[in-house]
């Protein structure tokens, strides 16, 4: 499975961008999806997930109330939609499949990973 995430830029506090990650392969439905991000100088750190159906979301507690993700698996895409976003948001987001299509929280619970993409929140 190979993963490619883009929409990524520079938006300022307040605002709102929508990430897309594409999947490759047959059997996208059964993957659990997520979405991660690390900042300059700190640790990858879990930002929201989706199992496989698209029927169940979970949300780090930073990000709850403003992302959204969703998935359409007719086009193998993931989405997060993000709003009313922060400077403290500022990162490269990634996303990840996982063979399991339940929620997925952990790093060490998906098997592969886009290249990132870059948000910066800046006035």
């Amino acid at each position: 499975v190979q993963l490619q995430a883009s929409g990524g830029g520079l938006v300022q506090p307040g605002g709102s961008l929508r990430l897309s990650c594409v999947a490759s392969g047959r059997t996208f439905s059964t993957y659990g999806m997520g979405w991660f991000r690390q900042a300059s100088g700190k640790e990858r750190e879990f930002v929201a997930t989706i199992s496989g159906s698209g029927g169940a979301t979970s949300y780090a507690d930073s990000v709850k109330g403003r992302f959204t993700t969703s998935r359409d698996n007719a086009k193998n895409t993931v989405y997060l939609y993000m709003n009313s976003l922060k400077p403290e948001d500022t990162a490269v987001y990634y996303c990840a499949a996982g063979v399991s299509g339940h929620l997925l929280v952990k790093e060490t619970d998906y098997n592969y990973w886009g290249q990132g993409t870059q948000v910066t929140v800046s006035s």
